[in-house]
């Protein structure tokens, strides 16, 4: 935990913030091995990060003393379409992509993709927050991203996807395409990454034919979270 992130639940007044929740708490102690009079980095929900002194920390709650002046790091470009992962892999990745910056995410369901996922409690509201925040402590942000699932392909690709890439350059990243993943790029994105064993051949197509290019990170085949932390860190 690399910064202290409080909600607007925390808040006692303009300065001052209380956590109660008993894993940061436990955190704090055996970790930190805080005591009162330490400064930390913090940061709200939705805003600043900052520095916080903490005033009192017992099995209750710690309450910091805050001061929020400095924004946030900067959002990568991208539009992430991912193909939904299996549940366990799900966590991780959600924590890793938080990690890297990625500000809008859409878990779609591909072929591929066991039609059970769609019923894991992985994607229950406050698992999924609980995973995201992970990633922003990790990284010392504050601006959760924006989560949203396509359980049905077609109609997303038809009906939702064409409007949503005005503007920006899309990628397909699948194994065996001809043109190796670009570098340092600036532009906005859209980028689609399929479940393990990929996107299936008519997915590729109806992707092609709205304008992504299919790009390829070499001759191994990754696992799906190795995948997009590469591709992520290789493109921006």
């Amino acid at each position: 935990m690399n910064l202290i992130l409080f909600d607007d639940n925390d808040r006692l007044d303009a300065q001052r913030m209380h956590l109660r929740d008993p894993v940061r708490l436990r955190h704090l102690r055996e970790i930190h091995r805080a005591v009162p009079g330490d400064e930390l980095s913090v940061g709200l929900v939705g805003g600043a990060l900052g520095r916080g002194r903490l005033q009192s920390l017992d099995h209750t709650g710690a309450i910091f003393t805050v001061t929020l002046d400095r924004d946030p790091p900067a959002p990568l470009p991208v539009h992430l379409l991912l193909a939904l992962p299996r549940p366990r892999m799900l966590a991780r990745t959600l924590e890793h992509v938080t990690a890297l910056g990625v500000k809008q995410l859409t878990l779609l369901h591909t072929r591929r993709v066991e039609k059970s996922y769609w019923q894991s409690p992985e994607l229950a509201p406050e698992k999924i927050r609980h995973h995201l925040i992970l990633g922003l402590e990790q990284a010392r942000d504050t601006h959760l991203p924006c989560v949203t699932f396509e359980p049905r392909f077609k109609p997303f690709i038809e009906d939702r996807l064409p409007a949503q890439l005005s503007g920006r350059r899309a990628l397909i990243a699948h194994p065996g395409m001809a043109t190796t993943c670009p570098r340092g790029l600036t532009e906005p994105v859209t980028l689609a990454i399929g479940p393990e064993g990929g996107f299936v051949p008519y997915e590729v197509e109806r992707f092609e034919a709205l304008g992504f290019e299919g790009v390829h990170l070499g001759e191994r085949i990754l696992r799906v979270e190795t995948a997009v932390t590469a591709l992520l860190a290789r493109l921006f």
